[in-house]
C-alpha cells in the first residue's frame, strides 16, 4: 500500500510539472511575447502590491540574561544548576523574494542565515554490504545557510493553485506564521521549537486556494512532501531532528502527506487545524538496513490554532500533539548510532508528545487616541506548556525533566510598523504540567531583549 501511495505521489509531482511546463497562458501571453515578458505592465497594481516582482526580508537580534546553567539534563538530579550566564545571537535573518514571470506564473526563495548555526556538511557513502553506509564529516567554517523556499507557483482559479518546490510545512501555529511579528514573545514560541524543526521545510507539491464567503470563507493547503527519517527521533526533541536534509538528496521513499484548512469567516479571527502523515516513515532512513526490521513507522501529526486581533488585544493559541509507532525499536536502533549519525541522539523516544500555548497583548495606544505621540506599546502574557515525552510506550521511562511548563510576561513596542523592540521575563517549572505551582527541579529564569523587523523593501 504505502509502495503504490509513493509510486501515486512521485506520479502526481511529476506529471504535474510537465503539465504545468507545457500548458500555454492564453489569458497572459499576446502574440510575439516569449513568456517572460509582463504584458500588463500598464494594468493597475494587484491586491498583492506589486505587479512585476519584489525583495524583502525579516530578522532578529536577542540578548538572553540567564539563572541557570547549560544543561539540565546533565549532573545534579535537582535539574539544572543556579549558574549566571548571558548570550547574545542573531537568530536568523531572511532575504526573499517573488518574480512574476506571467501574472499567473510566480518564482518565489527564501535564504535564511541562522544562529551562525554549523558549517558541518555529512555525506553518506554506499549502504552495500555488511557497513551499511559510513558517514564522512566535512568541518567547514561556522555559518549555515539554507534554502528554506524556493518553488512555482501556477495561479489558476482563486478555488484552485498549484505549487512545486521546497516549501514550509504548514503543520502548527509557529510554523504556518513564523515571521517575528506574529509573536509577542522575544524569542519564537519555545514549545513549538523544541518539538518541530522552525521553519520546517521540504520539497514537493502543494495545491492551495480559497472558497466560500461571508462566515463560510476558508483556505486550504494539501502537500505531498518528502517525509521523516526516523533515525533522528531523539528523547529531547521528539521528531524535529527527523528532518531530512544532512544529506545530499532527501529519501522520497515514503512521502509526507500534508493539509491544512483555515476559517476565517469573522473579520480578524483566524482558525486553523492541520494533520500530517508519514506512513512506513523507516524507508527514508539512512540506514535502511535497520529501520526496515522494526515494521511499519506511522508519524501522525495534527494541530489546531487560532488567532483573533482587533484594535484593542491580539490573541493566539495553538495545540501540536501526534503519534509514532514502533517507538521500542526505534529507541534500541537509534542508540546503535548515537556516536556517529548526524541524526541520533539517545533515546527513550516517546510515542506521543504535546505542546501548547496561548498569549495575549493589549495595544495602550488604542485606549488613548487623542494622546499626541503616544507609542503603540503591547504589554502581553504568554503561557506555554511541551513535552517531548508525555507518553511512552511499556519498557521505556520517560525523563520528567523534559517537561516544561513556562510563563513569560513582556512588552512589545512598534516605533514603526515593520519593526518590534521586544522584552520579556521567562520563567520555567521543570518535572510539572501545572500552570502555577512548584516542582521538585529548579526553575530556570531569563531575561530577554529582542529586535526584530519584516518588510518589503524594494517592488515593482
Amino acid at each position: 500500500m504505502n509502495k503504490t501511495l509513493s509510486l501515486i505521489a512521485t506520479g502526481l509531482l511529476l506529471s504535474t510539472s510537465i503539465a504545468l511546463a507545457a500548458e500555454p497562458d492564453d489569458n497572459n501571453l499576446s502574440a510575439g511575447t516569449t513568456g517572460t515578458e509582463d504584458v500588463q505592465a500598464e494594468a493597475p497594481a494587484p491586491a498583492d502590491g506589486y505587479s512585476k516582482w519584489r525583495i524583502g526580508s525579516y530578522g532578529e537580534m536577542l540578548a538572553t540574561f540567564k539563572d541557570y546553567g547549560l544543561n539540565r539534563f546533565y549532573g545534579a538530579s535537582a535539574g539544572n544548576t543556579k549558574r549566571n550566564h548571558n548570550e547574545i545571537s542573531i537568530p536568523r535573518f531572511i532575504l526573499e523574494g517573488e518574480y512574476k514571470i506571467t501574472p499567473k506564473w510566480i518564482l518565489g526563495a527564501e535564504i535564511e542565515f541562522e544562529s551562525g548555526g554549523t558549517g558541518t556538511t555529512y555525506e553518506i557513502e554506499s549502504q552495500s554490504g555488511s557497513e551499511n553506509g559510513e558517514y564522512e564529516t566535512e568541518v567547514e567554517k561556522g555559518g549555515e545557510v539554507a534554502l528554506e523556499q524556493f518553488h512555482i507557483t501556477r495561479l489558476i482559479i482563486p478555488e484552485f493553485n498549484v505549487r512545486v518546490g521546497h516549501m514550509i510545512i504548514p503543520v502548527g501555529l509557529t510554523n504556518s506564521h513564523h515571521e517575528p511579528l506574529n509573536f509577542f514573545t522575544a524569542a519564537r514560541p519555545e514549545g513549538a521549537t523544541t518539538l518541530m524543526a522552525s521553519t520546517w521545510h521540504e520539497t514537493g507539491i502543494e495545491f492551495f486556494g480559497e472558497f466560500g464567503s461571508g462566515l463560510a470563507s476558508f483556505d486550504y493547503e494539501a502537500m505531498i512532501t518528502s517525509g521523516l527519517n526516523p533515525n533522528g527521533f531523539d528523547v529531547y526533541h521528539w521528531i524535529k531532528k527527523g528532518k531530512q536534509g544532512f544529506l545530499e538528496t532527501d529519501n522520497f521513499s515514503a512521502p509526507a502527506y500534508t493539509v491544512r484548512l483555515n476559517w476565517t469567516g469573522v473579520p480578524g479571527l483566524r482558525v486553523g487545524a492541520s494533520l500530517l502523515y508519514n506512513p512506513n516513515a523507516g524507508k527514508n532512513a539512512d540506514k535502511l538496513m535497520t529501520y526496515s526490521e522494526l515494521g511499519k513507522i506511522n508519524v501522525l501529526l495534527y494541530s489546531f490554532d487560532a488567532q483573533y486581533i482587533n484594535k484593542y488585544v491580539t490573541a493566539r493559541a495553538n495545540y501540536f500533539s501526534g503519534n509514532i509507532s514502533e517507538t521500542v525499536g526505534i529507541t534500541a536502533a537509534n542508540r546503535r548510532y548515537s556516536s556517529k549519525s548526524p541524526y541520533s541522539r539517545m533515546g527513550p523516544v516517546a510515542k506521543r508528545a504535546v505542546d501548547w500555548s496561548v498569549e495575549a497583548g493589549v495595544n495602550l495606544k488604542a485606549f488613548f487616541p487623542s494622546v499626541k505621540g503616544f507609542p503603540v506599546v503591547y504589554p502581553f502574557a504568554h503561557y506555554n506548556y511541551y513535552n517531548p515525552q508525555e507518553e511512552c510506550e511499556t519498557g521505556l521511562v520517560a525523563d520528567k525533566r523534559c517537561q516544561v511548563s513556562m510563563w513569560s510576561f513582556g512588552l512589545n513596542w512598534r516605533p514603526i510598523p515593520a519593526l518590534v523592540v521586544k522584552a520579556d521575563f521567562t520563567t520555567r517549572q521543570i518535572g510539572t504540567n501545572k500552570i502555577f505551582g512548584t516542582s521538585d527541579y529548579n526553575s530556570e529564569n531569563e531575561f530577554r531583549i529582542g529586535v526584530a523587523y519584516q518588510l518589503w523593501f524594494a517592488k515593482k
